[in-house]
C-alpha cells in the first residue's frame, strides 16, 4: 500500500465522517480548517493512490452586453428587418432607411433569409429568426447559437470551476480502520539534531523512486539563442555591429546598390511600399549620373532617365544591405569590418520554407589589399564556427557585386544547400561616395541556418510560441552538420 501523507489521511478521515458520498470541496475545507485550494491538492495526491475521486465541474454563465440588452428588448437587427420586409416585400432603398439595416442586412444575406431582385427585397420561403431570438432569450440552453451571439458581442461568457470529492471503495475501507494523525516532520531543524529529539519524532516518509515535479527555468527562445551565437562569433572575429531602421527609402534600398529602377524586385508584388517619402541625401546627383551613364567611371550605367521621385519612396527594407552602404558612406576610410543581423520584409507566400519577414545576416569588410579570396575565407570561417563542416562556393549574380558567389553547406540527407549571396561591391556602388578600396559584402539567411541547426522541417516554427518546444530545447547544443562518417 502506498504511504499517505498526513494531509491525505486527514482528508480521508474527514470524508469518512460525511453522510453523503460526494462532498463539495469548500465544505471539506471548512471541516479540515484548510483552504479549498489545499484540499484540491491533497485530493489529487489521494486520487493518484486510488483512494478518492475528484470531479471538476465547470459552470458557464452568460451576461448581456449593452447591445445585447437592447436587442433582447427590441429584437435582433435581422428580426427587425424581417418585420419591415413583411410578406409583400420592400424596396431596397426603403429598407436602407432602417437603423438596423447596416448589421441586419448582412445577417439576413449570410443566413439566406432574403432574396434581392430588381431593387426589391423579399423573404425567402420559411424565413425566420426564431431560433436566434430564443438563443438570445435563454443562452444557457442555446448551445452553439450562444457562441455565435458571443462572437457578435451580444453576450459575454464566464466560467466558474468547482470541485467535489468522494471516497472510493478502497479509500472507504482504509478510512474504516482509522489513522494515526500525529503531526509529521518533513524538515529537521538544527536544534532537533543537536538535542536528539528527532529520534522520537514522527518523520514523514519519502518515496525515493518517485520523480520530482519538472521545473522549467526561464530561458531565451532557441532562435534568439542562435542569433546571439552568430553575433558572438562575428564579434570575436573583430566585426562591429551596425544598426538601422526597418523603413528605408528606395534610394538606399535599391538605387544606392546600383539596382535599376525597372528591376522586377522593385515591383509592388515583391516589395512592401509605404505612403511616406524620404528626402534624398546630399550628393544624390552623383548616383543619378552613375545610373544614367556611369558617372566618371568606365561603366556605361543602365541608360535611360533616373527618376528621383521613385527613389524617395519608402519601403520595408528587403535586405540589410541598405544598412551596409549607409555605413560605408559614413565610414569611407579603411579599415571597416561591420555586420548586422536584422529582419527584412518581402512579399512571399507563407509556406514551410518561406515567410514574408525573416532575419538576414549582413557583413562588409573594406581595407587596403582585401581580395575575393579573403571573402571566401571569412564565410568559410563563420560557417565552420556555426558547426557546418563542409562549405563550398559556386558562381552567382547580384546587381551590386562582381564577382559574386553563393555559399553552400552540405547537409546529410539534403546534399548541398545554398545559404545566401556574397561578392565584392561594384565600382558603381562605391564610387559615388568616395570609397576607393575594395569592399567585401555578403547577405546570409539566418532562418535557414536555424532550421538545420535546430532540426526543423517548417520555417514557421521559429516564430510560433510553442512552449513545449521551447521548454524541451537545450540551452546549449553544439552540433556538427555535414557528411556523416
Amino acid at each position: 500500500m502506498a504511504e499517505l501523507t498526513l494531509n491525505e489521511k486527514r482528508l480521508l478521515a474527514a470524508l469518512a465522517k460525511t453522510e453523503t458520498k460526494s462532498v463539495e470541496v469548500p465544505q471539506v475545507a471548512a471541516a479540515m480548517d484548510a483552504t479549498p485550494e489545499a484540499v484540491v491538492q491533497w485530493a489529487h495526491l489521494a486520487m493518484d493512490n486510488g483512494f478518492v475521486k475528484l470531479e471538476r465541474i465547470v459552470n458557464k454563465s452568460y451576461a448581456y452586453t449593452e447591445e445585447g440588452t437592447t436587442y433582447r428588448a427590441a429584437g435582433l437587427p435581422e428580426t427587425q428587418l424581417l418585420r419591415a420586409i413583411g410578406d409583400a416585400g420592400i424596396s431596397l432603398a426603403e429598407l436602407q432607411k432602417s437603423p438596423a439595416f447596416k448589421i441586419g442586412f448582412g445577417q439576413l444575406r449570410k443566413k439566406g433569409l432574403i432574396t434581392v431582385s430588381d431593387g426589391t427585397v423579399t423573404k425567402a420561403p420559411g424565413a425566420s429568426t426564431t431560433d436566434d431570438e430564443t438563443a438570445l432569450a435563454d443562452p444557457r440552453a442555446a448551445g452553439a447559437r450562444a457562441k455565435e451571439l458571443i462572437k457578435r458581442k451580444l453576450l459575454t461568457e464566464t466560467e466558474a470551476v468547482s470541485y467535489t470529492v468522494a471516497l472510493t471503495p478502497a479509500g472507504a475501507t482504509l478510512a474504516a480502520h482509522g489513522f494515526n494523525l500525529t503531526e509529521e516532520i518533513g524538515t529537521l531543524t538544527h536544534d532537533q539534531i543537536l538535542s536528539g529529539s528527532w529520534k522520537n519524532a514522527s518523520l514523514r516518509k519519502y518515496d525515493i523512486h518517485k520523480l520530482p515535479k519538472t521545473v522549467y527555468p526561464g530561458k531565451s527562445h532557441p532562435y534568439q539563442r542562435l542569433i546571439d551565437e552568430m553575433r558572438q562569433i562575428l564579434l570575436e572575429m573583430g566585426f562591429t555591429e551596425m544598426h538601422g531602421g526597418i523603413v528605408q527609402s528606395a534610394f538606399w534600398n535599391f538605387d544606392a546598390l546600383f539596382q535599376p529602377q525597372d528591376h522586377p524586385a522593385r515591383e509592388m508584388q515583391d516589395t512592401f511600399y509605404l505612403m511616406e517619402e524620404a528626402p534624398l541625401p546630399e550628393g544624390w546627383e552623383l548616383l543619378r549620373d552613375m545610373h544614367e551613364h556611369g558617372g566618371e567611371t568606365s561603366s556605361t550605367g543602365w541608360g535611360g532617365k533616373w527618376n528621383p521621385n521613385k527613389a524617395k519612396q519608402c519601403v520595408l527594407r528587403t535586405h540589410t544591405t541598405s544598412l551596409s552602404i549607409q555605413y560605408l558612406v559614413n565610414h569611407p576610410e579603411p579599415p571597416v569590418k561591420a555586420f548586422c543581423i536584422g529582419r527584412v520584409y518581402r512579399r512571399e507566400a507563407i509556406d514551410p520554407t518561406h515567410t514574408p519577414e525573416f532575419e538576414q545576416l549582413e557583413g562588409i569588410v573594406m581595407d587596403k589589399g582585401v581580395t575575393f579570396r579573403h571573402l571566401l575565407g571569412f564565410l568559410k570561417e563563420f560557417y565552420q564556427r556555426m558547426g557546418f563542416e563542409d562549405v563550398r562556393f559556386r558562381p552567382g549574380f547580384f546587381p551590386y557585386t562582381e564577382p559574386s558567389v553563393e555559399p553552400e553547406i552540405y547537409v546529410d540527407g539534403l546534399g548541398w544547400v545554398e545559404m545566401g549571396g556574397a561578392g565584392v561591391f561594384r565600382q558603381e556602388v562605391t564610387a559615388p561616395w568616395g570609397v576607393t578600396y575594395p569592399v567585401l559584402a555578403w547577405g546570409l539567411g539566418v532562418s535557414r541556418v536555424a532550421m538545420f541547426r535546430l532540426g526543423l522541417k517548417d520555417l514557421r516554427q521559429l516564430y510560433q510560441s510553442d512552449l513545449e518546444w521551447i521548454r524541451n530545447s537545450p540551452v546549449h547544443a553544439p552540433v556538427k552538420v555535414g557528411r556523416k562518417a
